[in-house]
């Protein structure tokens, strides 16, 4: 799937669909905020979260006080809804709308948090985009949660790739060190279950 299709499709999913009729959604992004806490960063440390959409994630961070949040999404609509529901919290947020492998970063992060977009990346070319960007600009910590093998194979009509502790960590082994994994069932709000597998990392 090229980029403007790939774009086409998310702006139509959050377009058409309301967080309770997406599998992905979460009231409380807890097992984030674990590995994210784990990590005992200061509230100034730049964290960027990558397909955030119109997660909560960054509601829990700024209630927490954290003061340098970035939130990339290939929707703008995605993007909207969380600006909105945000309100005037918003404007402490910077947010960027593009395609992942194109993400042509202004500055470096202390924490990379990515769940659920990395397994949407199927080609060699993409998988290989992603890795490059986020070993040039992440300076500490990676946190990775992905469909695990005992997942899903598809997500929202499209197909993903499937990972476990040792296909995650290899993609990631040239500039990361693995901390951590656990794997973790979802419940969605169709109350169906999906199992991910979650990994955070140090950068070499």
């Amino acid at each position: 799937m090229n980029s403007s299709t790939n774009k086409n499709h998310w702006e139509n999913v959050y377009e058409t669909k309301n967080p309770d009729q997406v599998s992905w959604t979460q009231e409380k992004p807890q097992t984030s905020l674990d590995f994210i806490h784990s990590f005992g960063l200061g509230k100034e440390a730049k964290i960027i979260d990558i397909g955030g959409g119109d997660s909560t994630l960054v509601d829990f961070l700024l209630e927490e006080g954290y003061e340098n949040i970035t939130v990339l999404d290939i929707s703008a609509k995605a993007l909207e809804k969380a600006k909105e529901r945000l309100g005037d919290q918003a404007k402490k947020v910077k947010w960027i709308t593009t395609d992942i492998t194109a993400f042509e970063p202004a500055e470096t992060y202390d924490i990379w948090h990515d769940r659920a977009a990395f397994h949407f990346l199927t080609t060699p070319e993409q998988i290989s985009a992603y890795i490059d960007i986020a070993e040039k600009n992440i300076n500490k910590f990676l946190v990775l949660g992905t469909f695990s093998k005992h997942g899903p194979t598809q997500c929202s009509g499209l197909d993903i790739q499937q990972y476990d502790e040792a296909s995650l960590s290899e993609k990631f082994i040239e500039s990361f060190d693995k901390l951590q994994c656990i794997m973790e069932d979802h419940t969605t709000p169709f109350e169906t279950t999906q199992n991910f597998v979650f990994c955070s990392f140090k950068k070499h």
